[in-house]
């Protein structure tokens, strides 16, 4: 039951700021039109055109805008997992290539590890036709409950 609730919650935490119904601005706009795909404990798959309010000077995705998103649903499938999000304690992306406006992109987020209130959550950021990676961020999540894992 306790898993069931924390994937509704974390299914309601992608899809509200997307719609501007709940969350800050920041996280709405980064969120806006995400399509969710896929959402299990400890996994989340979306669907993302990157819409034109977050291009930068070049008209590519905004590296900011980008890091939102993956720390967003980072912190989303790190609580799909635990049921609980305290504070992300350490955030690292890597990026490989731009993307343009209008592209339309794929973001996969899974829990790889829990150690007692530590979870860490790799999202990797892909072209949604060829797979070609474009980032790669990594986070680590603290949680106010423990895991015997």
């Amino acid at each position: 039951m306790k898993d069931k609730i924390a994937l509704e919650t974390t299914i309601k935490w992608i899809q509200d700021p997307s719609k501007g119904v709940m969350g800050r601005k920041v996280e709405s706009l980064a969120l806006e039109a995400i399509q969710l795909v896929e959402a299990r404990n400890g996994f989340v798959r979306c669907n993302f055109i990157v819409p034109t309010h977050l291009a930068d000077k070049d008209g590519n995705w905004h590296a900011g805008a980008m890091a939102t998103l993956i720390d967003s649903l980072g912190t989303a499938t790190a609580f799909s997992f635990s049921g609980n999000v305290k504070a992300s304690l350490d955030f690292s992306l890597s990026f490989y290539s731009t993307v343009k406006i209008l592209e339309e992109v794929e973001i996969e987020a899974k829990v790889v590890q829990r150690k007692g209130k530590l979870t860490s959550v790799e999202v990797k950021v892909k072209r949604k036709y060829s797979g070609q990676l474009i980032a790669l961020g990594k986070l680590w999540t603290t949680s106010s409950q423990g895991s015997k894992l």
